[in-house]
């Protein structure tokens, strides 16, 4: 028996979508919509824009700043990033730059954690007693890395700010996006930042950690806006790698097909879940131009998923879809999908490379973790130390959830990132046999 579309499941629904058409043109400020018209000419790490701006966070000082990145396939993009730094006289050398891969908030263009009202300071939970937003900002620790003087850069990532379609969950291309952050601060003589530095970084942003880790061509650039970056640890906190779940397998049509197929099902159990797939197949789609949003999604579904991807973040993303559709959401996906192959060569590429790490990892996970299963972490070490990487796992105490492991890993990774920084030496943390 055929089933019944979306349409007549939900005739309401079909009356308001019916005339949709694209319309990406979210409210920006003039610091934003300014940058959006700039062209991505330059070095990487070029700061092409700046404004200085207020912080909570006392004896520091702050900019907004707009500079050149690349994507996964090496096109040049524009990022925006926040510049925390201590005021005063820099040591000899500089500053140690810490650098915050952030989380998921979002694809739309005014979805970057800089634009929120007052965004430096410490992170700041949108579902927390104390959140003041519709999105999760700020900076795990900033208050104590500014207390050791180091210099702290978050960048928001292409497309959330600086113009262009946001690369959802394209680990790669995030990677690229946080080591030209390191570039662009480690440039700014204001900030006083030198050439060691630490990437630490949760969920979407773990994983554009990790990936970061693993790019040690891109790391080693000459010609950049500050070469010979000297990169000492990566910390992620719960980190996303899709590419652990191709890892092993065959990549054919009927194996690609199965995958795609557990793919859409094991990410429609619920619609928090659902949308964040949704952003991750319109986050490849934007990477990739040899993928279509037609080979995954039925033609309602690209019409209600564009539009709202382009222009809302995660949270309210997620609420519309569930508002629309109620349970009825995975129907927005085809039941055939298309051009498989294509689509998990692109997951592939698009995540971590599988070349062992250019210094220490450390991996903070909790029990409770239903978001981003910490399988995919374990996988990862065992990958990554059997090509003689130095990769650490610390299971956090309690019953520790995706949200709350930040905050609960706080205690552990500051002692170990100022280890990194001192240089210290460190017995290699992968499991013994």
């Amino acid at each position: 028996m055929k089933k019944k579309s979306v349409y007549a499941i939900i005739p309401l629904v079909y009356m308001s979508l019916v005339s949709f058409s694209v319309q990406a043109s979210p409210s920006l400020s003039t610091f934003y919509n300014e940058v959006i018209t700039r062209k991505p000419n330059g070095k990487l790490g070029q700061i092409i824009k700046q404004e200085r701006i207020s912080t909570p966070i006392g004896g520091a000082e702050a900019w907004r700043i707009a500079y050149i990145s690349s994507d996964v396939e090496e096109n040049k993009t524009i990022s925006t990033a926040l510049i925390v730094a201590p005021k005063g006289k820099p040591p000899l050398g500089g500053r140690p730059v810490i650098a915050w891969a952030h989380g998921t908030t979002g694809t739309a263009e005014n979805c970057g954690p800089s634009q929120v009202i007052s965004p430096v300071q410490s992170l700041n939970q949108y579902f927390s007693v104390e959140g003041d937003s519709w999105t999760d900002y700020g900076m795990p620790s900033v208050n104590a890395f500014i207390k050791e003087g180091y210099v702290v850069v978050a960048t928001d990532y292409q497309g959330l700010g600086g113009g262009g379609k946001h690369q959802y969950a394209v680990a790669a291309t995030q990677g690229r996006d946080i080591i030209n952050s390191v570039r662009a601060v480690s440039s700014m003589k204001k900030s006083g930042a030198g050439k060691k530095a630490i990437i630490y970084g949760w969920s979407q942003g773990g994983g554009a950690t990790i990936a970061a880790a693993s790019l040690s061509d891109y790391i080693e650039k000459k010609g950049t806006s500050a070469d010979n970056i000297h990169f000492l640890g990566f910390v992620a906190l719960a980190p996303f790698d899709l590419s652990v779940l191709v890892a092993g397998n065959k990549i054919d049509k009927p194996t690609s097909d199965k995958m795609i197929k557990e793919l859409i099902v094991n990410f429609s159990d619920n619609v928090f879940n659902f949308t964040h797939f949704a952003m991750s197949v319109w986050g490849t789609q934007a990477a990739f131009s040899n993928l279509k949003l037609n080979d995954l999604f039925t033609e309602e579904g690209i019409r209600v998923i564009d539009t709202i991807l382009s222009n809302k973040c995660m949270h309210v993303a997620a609420d519309t879809i569930k508002y629309l559709y109620g349970e009825q959401y995975k129907y927005l996906f085809r039941q055939e999908p298309q051009n498989s192959e294509a689509w998990v060569r692109a997951f592939l590429k698009g995540s971590i490379v599988p070349i062992k790490p250019i210094a220490p990892v450390i991996i903070y996970w909790g029990t409770k973790d239903i978001v981003l299963p910490p399988i995919m972490g374990k996988i990862y070490q065992e990958q990554m130390c059997k090509l003689g990487g130095d990769v650490g796992r610390v299971q956090l105490s309690g019953e520790q959830t995706h949200f709350s492991t930040p905050n609960a890993a706080a205690e552990l990774y500051l002692p170990w990132i100022k280890e990194r920084i001192l240089e210290k030496p460190t017995l290699n943390a992968c499991p013994k046999e």
